[in-house]
C-alpha cells in the first residue's frame, strides 16, 4: 500500500498579505500589549507578586494600574499563586481593592485554588485550559513560574516546549499570559534586564511584553519593553504601606520640571560603587534613546559624577 504524500503547506503572495495599519493594542496602557504573553522579572523580595495583583486588579476592574496606566478594555482574570496562601491573596487585593473604592465581592478575579499546578503534566494542562475556556479571562497570571513545573530551565529544548503550549493557549483563548519570574542571584548591576532572567535565553524571546523590577538602594525601578512597540519610560515605584488596610503599589510622582534630573539620578543609582558599564548596557538597563543617555552621561561626567574608562562608565563617590 502507498502511503499517502501529505498536502502541501498553505502559502500566499506577499502582496495579498492583509497589512496590519491598526496601532498597538494594549491590556494595560504602556505596560502590557493586549494579548500578549511575557514575564514580570526580578530579584526575590522586589514587589513582584504585588505588581502582578495590581495588574490583575486593574485589568478586571478598569481602573489605573498603579494609580498611572489606563485599562481600554477590562474583562475577567484568573491567576494561580503558587507560594502565596488563599487568605494572603484576599488579604492583599482587598487592600488594594479598597484604595480604588472598590467592593471585593465585584471583582472579576477568579483564583484557582488547587494545591499544584504542573504545566509540564498534561492532565494539569487540560485542566487549565477547561478552566479558562470556562471563565474566557482577558488575563492569566501564573506567579511564580519555577513552581509551575520540574523541568530543568536552563535546558532550552525542555523551556521551549512548556513556552509553546503557553502560546498555543494565549492563541486558542486570544488571552494575555502573565508569568512571575525570578532574574539571576549573579546578574551583574545594569545588565540588560531580560538577559538577566533566570535559566535559558528562550525566556527573554518569549515575550511580547516583558516587565522587570529592580531595587536601587530604597526605591524600586519599573522598566519595560515590547515586541511590537517602544518600551515605556523607566519608572519609580514604592509600596505604599501608611495604613494597612490599603497597602498598594504606586508611581512615585516626578514634578515635570525635574524630568532631565531624574535620568541622572537614575544612571547614579544603576552605577553601583566598584562596577563598570558599557553605554548599551546603561541604555537597555534605562530603556532611553542612545542621543539622550549620551547628553545625560556627558553632564554627569562635566559635573564630576561620573568617568569614563576603556570599559565603560564608572561613579565617582
Amino acid at each position: 500500500m502507498i502511503a499517502q504524500r501529505p498536502p502541501p503547506l498553505p502559502v500566499v503572495r506577499i502582496g495579498e498579505i492583509p497589512s496590519q495599519d491598526q496601532p498597538q493594542r494594549w491590556l494595560v496602557e504602556q505596560l502590557w500589549g493586549a494579548s500578549s504573553v511575557g514575564l514580570i522579572g526580578g530579584a526575590p523580595k522586589c514587589s513582584k507578586t504585588w505588581l502582578g495583583l495590581d495588574l490583575a486588579l486593574s485589568v478586571a476592574t478598569g481602573t489605573a494600574c498603579l494609580g498611572h496606566y489606563a485599562v481600554p478594555e477590562p474583562g475577567p482574570v484568573l491567576m494561580y499563586l503558587a507560594e502565596d496562601a488563599l487568605p494572603i491573596v484576599r488579604q492583599r487585593v482587598a487592600g488594594m481593592a479598597r484604595h480604588r473604592g472598590l467592593e471585593l465581592q465585584r471583582v472579576e478575579i477568579h483564583v484557582i485554588t488547587a494545591p499544584t499546578l504542573r504545566l509540564d503534566r498534561e492532565q494539569h494542562r487540560e485542566q487549565l485550559l477547561e478552566t479558562a475556556q470556562r471563565l474566557r479571562p482577558r488575563l492569566l497570571l501564573l506567579d511564580p513560574l519555577v513552581r509551575l513545573h520540574g523541568l530543568d530551565e536552563n535546558n532550552a529544548r525542555e523551556v521551549a516546549e512548556l513556552l509553546a503550549y503557553l502560546r498555543a493557549l494565549q492563541r486558542q483563548l486570544d488571552l494575555s499570559v502573565m508569568l512571575v519570574h525570578h532574574t539571576r542571584k549573579n546578574a551583574p548591576g545594569g545588565v540588560a534586564s531580560g538577559q538577566a532572567l533566570r535559566g535559558s535565553s528562550d525566556l527573554h524571546a518569549f515575550g511580547d511584553s516583558n516587565l522587570y523590577l529592580r531595587r536601587t538602594q530604597d526605591r524600586l525601578l519599573l522598566s519595560s519593553e515590547h515586541r511590537a512597540a517602544p518600551a515605556s519610560p523607566p519608572v519609580y515605584l514604592q509600596l505604599v504601606v501608611t495604613n494597612a488596610q490599603t497597602t498598594h503599589l504606586e508611581v512615585v510622582a516626578v514634578p515635570e520640571g525635574q524630568r532631565p534630573r531624574e535620568l541622572q539620578e537614575q544612571v547614579l543609582e544603576i552605577l553601583l560603587p566598584g562596577e563598570t558599564l558599557t553605554r548599551t548596557r546603561l541604555r537597555d538597563a534605562l530603556g532611553v534613546k542612545n542621543e539622550r543617555l549620551g547628553a545625560t552621561l556627558e553632564a554627569l561626567e562635566r559635573a564630576g559624577r561620573i568617568r569614563h574608562t576603556p570599559a565603560g562608565w564608572q561613579r565617582i563617590d
